[in-house]
């Protein structure tokens, strides 16, 4: 009788532990009188779909490698600017974490990206309370507030330069861009507004760091996991 995978249905042979295709753990019976195959060489335990992930195991690597990776990603770190390569490289290297536990030791390129997702979200959370809690000590704390303030002026008045030539540019008269520009300069110079726009800044960083770390935990699944993938 033929014999297909129950994930993508092509023909398995009658011998192999393993689709041949998309790599899944078969069930193998033996006739009467003969033993069957062991699914894994070294390995006498249930054999393990790569597609699903033990989370404990995942959830350690992820938290292993989200702690450093957030703490260097936050204002307060002088290497911030490389966050998004701290945080592929920390979800990649969750992966070969979690990799190392599991028998058969391969991970499909989804179940990879979802251990980079719990990693860049943990990390993610700790830089932007991190983050946060730096620019309230240096404010309060460190009474550095007229110089932040200062900082936030000349930011939004290099803003409004640039918009200002943009509108003269596409006709606008001076009366209109100014009657245009004035509420986005009041509400940007406004202690809310400024609150509002450092908040959304650092949302927003978060969302890129967890996009990479996405990516990073999918690519070391897919580079990591095809090396240990289990010949049919």
């Amino acid at each position: 009788m033929e014999v297909t995978c129950r994930r993508c249905h092509q023909t398995v042979p009658e011998d192999s532990c393993f689709c041949p295709a998309c790599g899944l753990p078969q069930l193998v019976y033996s006739a009467e009188g003969e033993s069957a195959p062991a699914p894994a060489e070294g390995w006498t335990g249930a054999a393990r779909d790569p597609a699903s992930i033990e989370w404990k195991s995942g959830m350690r690597a992820a938290i292993s490698l989200a702690v450093p990776a957030g703490l260097l990603s936050s204002g307060i770190s002088p290497l911030s600017a490389l966050g998004i390569f701290w945080m592929a490289g920390a979800a990649a290297w969750a992966v070969v974490l979690y990799l190392r536990s599991q028998r058969p030791a391969w991970i499909t390129v989804g179940a990879g990206a979802r251990i980079g997702l719990v990693t860049g979200l943990i990390a993610g959370w700790l830089a932007f309370g991190v983050s946060g809690a730096g620019l309230f000590a240096t404010r309060v704390v460190m009474h550095q507030g007229p110089q932040i303030d200062s900082t936030w002026r000349d930011f939004v008045e290099k803003n409004q330069q640039m918009s200002q030539q943009l509108l003269t540019r596409m006709g606008a008269s001076n009366d209109e861009i100014q009657a245009s520009m004035a509420p986005q300069r009041g509400l940007m110079l406004s202690p809310e507004g400024h609150a509002g726009f450092q908040t959304a800044g650092l949302a927003w960083s978060c969302l890129l760091l967890v996009l990479f770390s996405i990516a990073g935990g999918a690519l070391g699944a897919r580079t990591v996991g095809r090396s240990r993938r289990p010949a049919a």
